[in-house]
């Protein structure tokens, strides 16, 4: 996954991007006429700041306050991320309320809300499980942004030369 991003500090070996949080409500034909759309045009558009390092590959190469770049976060890094934060506590919630309403038709349970609460369990369970995965160090460090290049400026119309 890839987001243009503009260098807006760079001290001592760190960098510090702000990029433009984009919302795909904005591109779509049905704006006008969508709800979501309209909410899109309601709210106003966020900037995200960054501070990374600079990147080993890019170690000759000067980045300059005003500089467009191009940061990078790996998309497979990001779908397991995605997976495990919306999937394990549903899992959880369906595969606790099985068993709680097994426990009940199978009368070891007196009453539902028994099983209710059982069900609720495991979508807590589930998600303690996705926060402590997310939260491993190896992981965090996978979901940091690098810079990828740094895109060159455009030629001013006033200094090109006819010969």
């Amino acid at each position: 996954m890839e987001e243009l991003a503009t260098v807006i500090a760079n001290e001592s070996g760190k960098i510090t991007v702000v990029s433009q949080v984009k919302s795909s409500c904005n591109s779509c034909s049905q704006v006008d006429t969508c709800a979501s759309g309209q909410v899109a045009k309601a709210i106003p558009h966020k900037k995200l700041s960054f501070t990374l390092h600079h990147p080993e590959l890019l170690k000759n190469q000067v980045i300059n306050v005003g500089d467009c770049v191009v940061i990078t976060v790996p998309e497979g890094d990001v779908l397991q991320s995605a997976w495990q934060v919306y999937l394990l506590p549903v899992l959880g919630l369906f595969s606790f309320s099985a068993l709680g309403q097994w426990l009940v038709q199978e009368e070891i349970l007196a009453h539902e809300l028994i099983g209710l609460v059982i069900g609720i369990l495991g979508g807590y369970l589930g998600y303690r499980l996705a926060k402590h995965l997310q939260s491993k160090p190896d992981k965090l460090k996978k979901l940091q942004p690098e810079i990828l290049r740094v895109l060159p400026k455009p030629l001013d119309v006033e200094d090109v030369t006819i010969n």
